[in-house]
């Protein structure tokens, strides 16, 4: 096993890089990360309008997190890998491909954080600030976001713990990602194909729990915090 990690460990990390892209985990923690980024901007937007009083607004946006939580990413990559192409008559490459699946499908995920975060601020927040003067985006931009943001912290870790695991579907158009390095390690090994799994199982888990107990650290600090002010 030590003679297998010293062969491939790096490989493992960063794929071909500095012969070729990054890959590996390295590739998997851009692409998650990324596509989170992609998301959020959009899934604002999305989640903002799902606490919206107008109701069209309000009904397009419960579609858009309905539909696209119920679908599948691995259907979302196929549609991107098929149709981006013929929307802008160019071949796109695999990374970019997924990357805007993610975004789409992310998006929904990321709206209902920020929907449950501005719903769990106590009412006389918002009927404080429109006493004194303030209008709806104002008491939003000001008020409501800044609370719940901060305590979405917590939620939007977890999020990027799924997100990783979820890049390891993008393998199948070919993104050099974590499950795509140990697809190429046991080509060439030929042998040895649960010891390879198994050792791309325990880099995700130590990833994931690394990240989930910073996630439940961050969660209990503003816990005691938030108590501390109400103290």
């Amino acid at each position: 096993m030590l003679e297998f990690l010293n062969t491939y460990g790096l490989m493992f990390l960063v794929g071909s890089w500095p012969n070729g892209p990054v890959g590996g985990f390295a590739g998997t923690l851009i692409l998650a990360a990324l596509g989170l980024a992609g998301a959020f901007p959009f899934a604002l937007l999305v989640g903002v309008a799902r606490t919206s009083d107008f109701k069209p607004v309000k009904i397009a946006s419960a579609v858009w997190v309905y539909t696209f939580r119920s679908i599948p990413l691995i259907m979302i990559i196929f549609w991107a890998y098929f149709l981006l192409p013929e929307l802008i008559g160019t071949e796109v490459p695999p990374f970019s491909t997924a990357l805007c699946a993610i975004i789409v499908y992310e998006s929904a995920f990321l709206a209902e954080i920020i929907r449950a975060g501005l719903e769990s601020l106590p009412k006389g927040q918002v009927e404080a600030s429109r006493a004194i003067g303030l209008g709806y985006f104002r008491t939003l931009l000001f008020i409501q976001l800044p609370q719940a943001l901060s305590n979405m912290i917590p939620s939007l870790l977890n999020q990027f713990v799924s997100t990783i695991k979820a890049t390891s579907i993008a393998y199948i158009i070919g993104v050099q990602e974590a499950a795509f390095s140990a697809q190429q390690i046991n080509s060439i090994e030929l042998t040895g194909t649960l010891r390879t799994y198994m050792i791309l199982a325990l880099f995700y888990f130590l990833l994931c729990a690394l990240l989930s107990r910073l996630a439940k650290v961050l969660e209990v600090h503003l816990t005691n915090k938030r108590l501390g002010i109400m103290a």
